[in-house]
């Protein structure tokens, strides 16, 4: 089984997009399970997440990397995949995971992503993330793994110590520690639809600036804003 964990905080306006992307798979429903792990909404995210989800839950956990987490201990699969209540999801997503993981001796899988709200700016952005993330995976340099769009290997991710509870940065450092402990493949055919709703809203340069200057102090925000919202 593939458990699918989805981190969510406010997202009444995206979950059931995202949720119906996930339960229209070319894999029968019962053989993946959708696991909602909510930072305490203040508005009807659990309530719409319950009829389309296996387990609707709020974290224990800091953070984004923390409401991961707690996802990944509550797993039924040996694979956990990850991604974001503001995505869209291919309908061979599931299959394609499980595929890589029968088909290749890995502990991590990740993919590409493509903007939701299409504009040469926004794929212009993504065009450039998809392409560090490929030269980074073939010059074995820098895994650039994204939440939104990776998978483990259950048992190999707990023993790597699962996701750091950081403001940022959390989903690139992961690939540093599983790498130690087998291969990290990047499948550039498992794409994830990206919403740029952030990027729009607070200006691309100004969030990569901020996501960089996160990452570079070990994950910690200090006076940056990049998220721009609360997180538990």
């Amino acid at each position: 089984m593939i458990s699918v964990v989805v981190p969510t905080y406010n997202e009444e306006q995206n979950i059931e997009r995202c949720l119906a992307s996930l339960a229209d798979q070319t894999v029968p429903r019962d053989t993946y399970e959708i696991i909602v792990v909510d930072g305490d909404s203040k508005d009807r995210t659990r309530e719409l997440a319950e009829p389309l989800a296996d387990q609707v839950f709020i974290q224990t956990s800091k953070r984004v990397g923390g409401a991961r987490n707690d996802g990944a201990m509550a797993a039924k699969g040996d694979i956990v995949a990850t991604t974001d209540a503001d995505c869209i999801l291919p309908r061979d997503w599931v299959e394609r995971i499980g595929r890589n993981f029968a088909e290749r001796d890995i502990v991590q899988l990740y993919g590409t992503v493509y903007p939701i709200e299409d504009s040469f700016r926004n794929r212009l952005s993504l065009l450039g993330a998809n392409t560090f993330s490929r030269l980074g995976y073939h010059t074995r340099t820098i895994y650039f793994t994204l939440g939104c769009n990776t998978a483990f290997d259950r048992e190999v991710f707990v023993r790597a110590g699962m996701y750091r509870c950081i403001d940022a940065g959390d989903d690139l450092e992961i690939a540093q520690r599983m790498r130690k402990l087998g291969k990290v493949y990047l499948d550039p055919r498992l794409k994830v639809g990206f919403s740029m709703r952030r990027y729009q809203q607070f200006g691309t340069l100004k969030s990569l600036w901020e996501w960089f200057y996160i990452v570079l102090r070990g994950g910690e925000a200090g006076g940056a804003t990049y998220s721009q919202r609360e997180y538990k």
